[in-house]
């Protein structure tokens, strides 16, 4: 059996240890974290021209549970050390900013996939991991929004985190975190009606609870200016979470039948990317098609599915280009038209 396990770890660990080390030392640790979190990943996407091999189907993955295991552990090291070592004083300011940088790249993009990862898995401490990951960026709500309600409606008007052909990152981000917001809290309310599950237990009170525990332990690290790290980098990390979601899923949509239901989420319903190391960095997240095929099945067995719509470029160049909407929609538009087809404009 192939398994490109060891690809993940090196990939997702090696930041960790540098914004660690940035955090404690500083100089040319902080640089490192952030030249490993963009110029590295994108030199060599382009670079090395390779696809991230694919496990075995049905296999099972014990290395890749311990691997989000640790990167749900990094990450709560990588926040609360962040934010001590930005309420410390004692970086000097472009130090500072290459730290919060990597950091929060790091969580938007490892984390986010992580703990993507993890609220997909059986296991309900998993689950929880991948939950607490998301309280402390205070988006807590989707672990409960992203299963129930993307998963469910993806494509189609019904799912705030599609964003619709045309539409801005900068219009769509807000709709999204709202909408999702209110969703997931109508899917949890009906879903906890229905189990006859007491108020109390309602899991947006534990979303809430758990984020204001986690500002709080930051305002006992570093006071306000502890609490203010924590806020600035929880909201670039979730920015990026919503960049993702843009990007996968931008103009496409599920042709509604006559009787009004969607048709089944297929490959063509995602925007996916083959680049390598972006691919290992994002624990395979970039294989978005196969995902909303199988979305218990684990990343390394993710499958790069062949007539699946592919990005012209790697998922991170292609967030940093959606950030321009006008080149954006110069780039991507004509081609969710295309794939389009004469499908009705379900997303509009």
């Amino acid at each position: 059996m192939r398994s490109p396990v060891p690809y993940f770890a090196v990939a997702t660990l090696a930041p960790v240890a540098l914004i660690l080390a940035g955090g404690a030392w500083g100089g040319a640790w902080a640089l490192a974290g952030l030249l490993w979190m963009t110029a590295l990943a994108a030199t060599l996407d382009e670079a090395v021209a390779a696809v991230l091999p694919e496990a075995d189907a049905g296999a099972e993955f014990p290395s890749a549970d311990w691997l989000s295991v640790a990167l749900g552990l990094a990450h709560m090291a990588v926040l609360f050390g962040t934010v001590a070592a930005l309420s410390s004083g004692r970086l000097a300011a472009w130090e500072g900013i290459c730290l919060f940088l990597a950091a929060g790249l790091f969580l938007g993009q490892v984390s986010n996939s992580n703990a993507h990862e993890l609220i997909h898995r059986g296991s309900r401490g998993l689950r929880r991991l991948g939950t607490a990951v998301y309280v402390t960026l205070f988006f807590g709500h989707h672990a409960s929004a992203h299963p129930l309600v993307h998963h469910v409606h993806v494509a189609t008007p019904r799912d705030p985190n599609s964003a619709r052909l045309g539409e801005s990152y900068w219009r769509f981000a807000p709709r999204a975190w709202i909408g999702s917001f209110r969703a997931g809290l109508a899917a949890e309310s009906a879903r906890m009606a229905r189990a006859g599950r007491p108020a109390w237990r309602h899991p947006y009170l534990v979303y809430t609870a758990g984020g204001l525990a986690a500002l709080l332990l930051s305002a006992l690290i570093g006071g306000l200016g502890g609490m203010a790290a924590h806020m600035t980098l929880a909201g670039f990390a979730v920015s990026q979470l919503l960049m993702s979601d843009y990007v996968q899923h931008y103009g496409l949509t599920r042709r509604i039948g006559p009787d009004g239901k969607a048709e089944p989420v297929g490959a063509a319903h995602s925007w996916n990317s083959p680049h390598w190391f972006t691919s290992a960095l994002m624990l395979n997240a970039p294989r978005h098609s196969d995902h909303h095929a199988h979305p218990s099945r684990p990343y390394p067995e993710l499958a790069l599915e062949p007539d699946a719509p592919r990005l012209p470029y790697s998922l991170p160049v292609m967030a940093c280009l959606a950030l321009s909407p006008r080149r954006w929609r110069r780039v991507m538009t004509p081609r969710a038209e295309a794939l389009r087809g004469e499908a009705p404009v379900a997303a509009e």
